[in-house]
């Protein structure tokens, strides 16, 4: 019989202003190459996507919202060791007046807002998969996306 294998579940938040900028964050997390992330993270037990998206984005940037969330998507990364799931989450601000803070010292360096056409790179894997959904690209290598809408 083989070993159980672990699931993460986890959800990435596509966050806009009025003016179409997409807030991303500087990922320093100690054992991973620096990268652009969204703000996310796990899906706690009882937590529905939406609910975790608006938690990770306030815990991870100080913003609040009461803001709708859509969920996109949901994104599986086929090529990691264990099962990972993605929710793929959207909350559009309706002013440009957010000014995100680094909560997470140990795991952000920074946040800053982008154009959707000039976005930094590297992203994040799951972000970089979130954001090609939202975009309108195929997914990358190693991702499958399950439309929700």
């Amino acid at each position: 019989m083989s070993s159980p294998v672990s699931s993460r579940v986890g959800v990435g938040v596509i966050v806009t202003r009025a003016d179409s900028s997409l807030l991303l964050g500087y990922r320093i997390k100690t054992g991973e190459t620096p990268s652009w992330c969204l703000p996310g993270g796990h899906v706690e037990p009882g937590e529905t996507f939406e609910t975790a998206a608006l938690r990770e984005l306030h815990e991870e940037t100080g913003i609040i919202t009461q803001r709708p969330v859509a969920i996109l998507a949901i994104l599986q990364q086929l090529t990691a060791r264990r099962t990972t799931i993605t929710g793929a989450a959207r909350i559009s601000l309706d002013d440009n007046l957010a000014e995100p803070q680094v909560t997470e010292p140990d795991v952000f360096a920074r946040w800053a807002w982008f154009s959707p056409s000039d976005l930094p790179t590297p992203l994040f894997p799951a972000s970089d998969a979130v954001i090609s959904l939202w975009q309108g690209s195929p997914c990358p290598e190693g991702w499958h996306a399950y439309s929700v809408l």
